[in-house]
């Protein structure tokens, strides 16, 4: 197995959908050099038609909320609500698809953004099913929180359609952001959601499970309706990346801080990345990112330094120190929590995440003499060195 990075940030293409392009450069790199040609007015133009003709339908329809915006209270989404009211004029309603065992960050966050003067509808799946479907997800796909993407996507798309709200407002599209354009299109339909490989086109068949008592009347909150039925209802659906020269990670997060939003405390190492507002409202995501870590080779801490390294934070070499100290890592209080949310035993935990270890990737800790090796939960070590092309067989 051969393992390239970017030559301009530390992307490697094990991503799932990245492109590359004969320069070795990833499409997100390419997108954000791009950025300085885009005509800007001529989107922010787009954007507003778009947001004249939902005034006009929500006016027409006697809608109070001419715009849905799905919300997690976090960073990204308490720049989205601001943006829509005070840059855009809009009324928007936040919906919030509330993780099973939010944390205790999570919910102020929520406070936090219903306190800057928002109107929320929070959406509690069933939190038996929600269990069922974690435990489902990570026997089956190695992916803890797959199943519940499903419904954190869904709750905007079925409420514009339940409310008759014309227009929906998400944040980023991962074909610009993580340069995964292989299967998504890379404009501000976010429409294309549905593209996304975690989604894996919407279907929630997979889910259906007679022997847990999973049946589709239980995955209602999970299945984003058809495109068509939106459109032939003349409801819209942006990225708001697309259309804002502002939108950055690093931007959003000192935005939303400055108007009351919490980060995590515990040690970085813990987390598996270098920031602390990501991921705050649901514990699930850290063991998550180090599951991910040990099939493809990068965690959140390598986007979080491609963000940095695209935007001028960093340079590559320095990233790359921040990539070996922390990616991967996860504190074994998650690993506990996940443990018994998922009412299995740590033994039972490492023997499903041993199926989904990338062998040409890592080794086990036991088989290197190293002592100074990085060590994920003393189990694995990368047989790569972070920014360098790797070949298995070589």
């Amino acid at each position: 197995m051969k393992m390239r990075y970017c030559k301009r940030c530390l992307q490697p293409d094990t991503r799932p959908g990245v492109v590359f392009d004969d320069e070795q450069i990833c499409f997100a790199c390419r997108y954000e050099e791009s950025k300085k040609t885009i005509d800007w007015a001529q989107r922010e133009a787009e954007l507003k038609a778009f947001v004249d003709e939902a005034k006009e339908q929500a006016k027409k329809r006697g809608n109070t909320y001419d715009c849905i915006i799905g919300v997690s209270g976090g960073k990204d989404s308490t720049f989205q609500a601001m943006y829509a009211r005070d840059r855009l004029g809009l009324n928007p309603l936040l919906v919030n698809c509330m993780p099973d065992e939010i944390t205790e960050i999570g919910a102020k966050n929520i406070n936090n953004l219903n306190h800057l003067g928002f109107d929320i509808i929070s959406i509690r799946p069933n939190p038996i099913v929600a269990r069922k479907l974690a435990r489902k997800s990570f026997f089956e796909r190695g992916n803890i929180v797959a199943a519940s993407e499903y419904c954190l996507w869904a709750s905007s798309y079925i409420m514009a359609v339940k409310m008759n709200i014309p227009f929906i407002i998400q944040g980023e599209n991962a074909a610009l952001t993580l340069g995964a354009a292989k299967n998504q299109e890379a404009t501000g339909n976010a429409f294309s959601v549905l593209q996304l490989n975690t989604l894996r086109g919407g279907k929630t068949d997979e889910f259906i499970d007679l022997s847990e008592n999973i049946t589709e009347k239980d995955l209602f909150l999970y299945k984003i309706p058809a495109v068509s039925e939106m459109e032939e209802m003349g409801i819209k659906a942006v990225f708001l990346q697309y259309y804002s020269k502002e939108w950055s990670q690093v931007a959003n997060a000192d935005f939303a801080i400055a108007r009351g939003l919490t980060g995590r405390s515990d040690d970085l190492h813990a987390l598996g990345r270098y920031r602390r507002y990501t991921a705050l409202d649901s514990d699930a995501q850290i063991p998550n990112q180090m599951i991910k870590y040990l099939k493809f080779g990068f965690g959140y801490a390598t986007d979080e330094a491609c963000y940095d390294i695209r935007e001028g934070r960093l340079t590559r070499e320095d990233a790359k120190w921040l990539v070996d100290e922390y990616d991967g890592l996860c504190g074994q209080k998650y690993i506990d929590d996940t443990c018994r949310y998922l009412e299995i035993t740590e033994d039972e935990f490492w023997e499903v995440v041993d199926r989904y270890v990338n062998r040409d990737l890592f080794a086990r800790a036991d088989e290197v003499q190293d002592g100074k090796a990085k060590r994920i939960c003393g189990r694995y070590v990368p047989k790569f060195t972070v920014g360098e092309d790797y070949d298995s067989e070589a």
